[in-house]
């Protein structure tokens, strides 16, 4: 699994971008791509669990415009995580 750690800042562009890249992680949520994603409660950041490896990873950033070029959105570390309990 790879989690995938944003921080945010409450820029019209990244509130007018919000709404298209929720679709998109819903719709990679119902292939099975991501496992779970969110913002933070104080919506400073927002973290994304990635069901796959490293390339799959880069897969999510590089098809979602939200990642590359919405001011805003920062993408802070992409690494991979080893849970020892749940799914």
């Amino acid at each position: 699994m790879i989690a995938i750690e944003l921080a945010l800042s409450p820029t019209p562009e990244r509130l007018a971008a919000r709404p298209a890249h929720r679709a998109i992680v819903a719709e990679l949520h119902a292939r099975g791509v991501v496992h779970a994603a969110g913002p933070f409660a104080d919506d400073s950041g927002a973290l994304v669990l990635v069901d796959g490896d490293l390339a799959t990873a880069e897969e999510v950033l590089a098809g979602d415009p939200y990642y590359r070029s919405t001011h805003g959105v920062r993408v802070v570390s992409v690494r991979e995580w080893a849970p020892v309990v749940g799914p």
